[in-house]
């Protein structure tokens, strides 16, 4: 614990980093089909934009300068280059490009898709070879059944080679089904019955079978996007085709073994009396929203909250919030499955502390990691039970500790700030009662002791002078 809440920081210098091309840079002459430079020229000039903030992650900042520049050339606007995000690269960064004035974002490389707030944004994925001829034929030897009912879901930066892929397999399997972006107002999204609109991609199943019914075949590496699309459409057998290697395989993740872990992390938060809200975006819609609707259930449970915003996460900037004892993460889907394993407390996501709070909400295999699923209106939302008297008479231990605790519901939502005060003393003098501060009153040592008024004051005296490694009045050598 010791070495993973503080260290010396030769972690960072020693951390090893991702095998590059020498000069790791695309040719000049591929950045304008890599970047798409053509259709990003057209979103800025056919809107006016004057200030266009252009975000890019790490393992293509190397091109940032040069795209930068063409982008200038090519629009007569001022472009601002968005490097180190806030949180994940995945997401827009809206935050920062309102720092420069900018009037919308051309965001670079893999995206979550996830809808923002308020500037326009084209996604630009970057086109990343991949070899269909290979891909249809590992498809074939998964599938040797031509009447297989298939979706081909696809890693944002290959999207562009569904349409030849399709074109390869679409006459063989007259089942397969093949997504579609859904971003950008995709005009080829397919509309209709059966129509499956989720993580930024969409399709049509047929009338009468459903979505679990259907194989899903990924075309990308494995990575958060994969184990997503795993989690959440946990009864569908996966297989996927890698790019980089070549190869196709049956996906052999344990989705039970991690749903049981997710489980697990559920009845660590109906153990909870203290949760801490982790804010992991700033930019995607309705964060606002659900930061609201979790302190509302946290209310009706009986819980305390506080609601943190720390940037990226690190179990060393949690751990300065001993007194709870539990988070949970309200994130894009791809970033809110956070393993939590290194961390001094669980962090959960917010459909898995609604399954801790709300007792209307069953487990089931549906599992929900788009926040926006979980507010009223959403396709998952389910609301609070009405007060049934008697309920908190009902037992309920927890599966961890052995203990008792309490099922009762609060019965009004609405914050009550004047909870917070109880009387001190019997001359009526208010306190203020908080679990931080029961949990510093509990604690052996409180930090240095100030011991105002009881401390001699004295004349200051010339103090030590040089460098900690050798002070002037230390001999040397």
């Amino acid at each position: 614990m010791a070495t993973l809440f503080s260290n010396d920081g030769a972690e960072v210098v020693q951390r090893p980093l991702p095998a590059k091309e020498s000069s790791g840079r695309t040719p000049a002459e591929a950045l304008d089909e890599f970047y798409e430079l053509e259709r990003a020229t057209a979103f800025v000039t056919a809107s006016g934009f004057h200030r266009v903030a252009l975000q890019f992650p790490n393992e293509l900042l190397a091109d940032s300068a040069a795209v930068a520049a063409k982008m200038e050339e090519a629009t007569g606007s001022k472009m601002y280059i968005l490097g180190d995000t806030s949180y994940g690269s995945c997401c827009v960064d809206e935050v920062a490009a309102e720092h420069v004035g900018a009037e919308a974002v051309v965001h670079y490389g893999p995206a979550c898709l996830s809808p923002c707030r308020k500037l326009p944004v084209l996604h630009v994925f970057g086109r990343q070879p991949l070899d269909t001829e290979r891909c249809a034929g590992a498809f074939r030897e998964l599938y040797p059944d031509p009447q297989s009912h298939v979706v081909v879901l696809s890693d944002v930066v290959y999207a562009h080679a569904l349409g030849e892929l399709e074109r390869l397999l679409g006459p063989e399997y007259p089942h397969v089904v093949f997504s579609r972006l859904a971003s950008d107002g995709a005009p080829d999204c397919p509309q209709g019955p059966g129509l499956v609109r989720q993580f930024g991609r969409c399709f049509a199943v047929a009338a009468r079978r459903e979505l679990q019914d259907h194989a899903v075949f990924y075309v990308g590496a494995e990575g958060l996007a994969l184990t997503n699309f795993m989690l959440s459409w946990n009864r569908c057998p996966f297989s996927s085709f890698n790019p980089a290697t070549g190869c196709g395989r049956h996906e052999s993740l344990h989705v039970n073994r991690a749903l049981l872990r997710r489980l697990y992390l559920v009845e660590r938060a109906r153990d909870a009396r203290v949760v801490g809200i982790l804010v992991g975006t700033l930019g995607v819609a309705g964060y606002l929203s659900i930061l609201e609707h979790l302190r509302g259930t946290l209310r009706r449970a009986g819980k305390r909250s506080y609601t943190l915003a720390m940037g990226k996460l690190s179990p060393a900037k949690l751990a300065n919030f001993l007194e709870v004892d539990v988070f949970v993460l309200v994130a894009c889907p791809q970033n809110s499955l956070l393993d939590s394993r290194d961390f001094y407390r669980p962090v959960v996501t917010p459909y898995e502390l609604e399954l801790a709070c709300n007792p209307a909400r069953e487990w089931s295999s549906l599992y929900v990691t788009d926040f926006r699923d979980l507010l009223p209106g959403g396709c998952a939302h389910v609301g609070f039970p009405d007060m049934v008297p008697g309920d908190s008479d009902v037992p309920d231990v927890s599966l961890i500790t052995g203990e008792l605790r309490a099922t009762g519901l609060s019965s009004s939502p609405a914050p009550s700030s004047s909870s917070a005060l109880a009387c001190r003393t019997p001359e009526s003098a208010l306190a203020e009662i908080s679990p931080a501060a029961s949990f510093l009153e509990s604690r052996s040592w409180r930090g240095l002791e100030q011991q105002l008024g009881q401390t001699p004051v004295t004349k200051p005296v010339p103090g030590r002078r040089g460098i900690a490694i050798a002070y002037e009045d230390e001999a040397s050598g």
